[in-house]
């Protein structure tokens, strides 16, 4: 039967030639690696924006012999458009009626009011 302290001894034994075929396969695993980013013209770039959950291609480097996409225009978006105010509250804070309901206005739906008793008449 085997005792902890021989287990142990084992343990360490494991662990050192773990470590020791890690080490030899890193150089060759990292070889590997930028073997293929150059061949698929991966950048530093493509690996940051892949790590932080972005599909999109960072870089500008090509594979060899890669077709040229065509260029688009400009996105036209309508972000950072103004919106008329379309509700007004007590302290003169103003909502549009898009995106997320505001603080002030959630407080007062939540003391039984309405957003009709809030709004901008024209």
């Amino acid at each position: 039967m085997n005792s902890l302290v021989d287990i142990q001894n084992q343990i360490q034994k494991l662990q050192k030639q773990a470590s020791e075929i890690r080490n030899r396969e890193f150089d060759k695993t990292v070889q590997e690696i930028v073997a293929k980013m150059q061949a698929f013209g991966i950048a530093i770039k493509d690996l940051q924006v892949a790590m932080a959950g972005g599909r999109k291609r960072a870089g500008k480097a090509k594979p060899a012999g890669a077709t040229p996409t065509r260029v688009k225009g400009p996105k036209k978006s309508k972000s950072g458009v103004a919106v008329a105010a379309k509700y007004r509250g007590p302290q003169g804070e103003t909502w549009s009626g898009r995106g997320l309901t505001p603080r002030w206005m959630a407080s007062l739906l939540a003391q039984g009011k309405t957003k009709e008793d809030f709004a901008i008449k024209a």
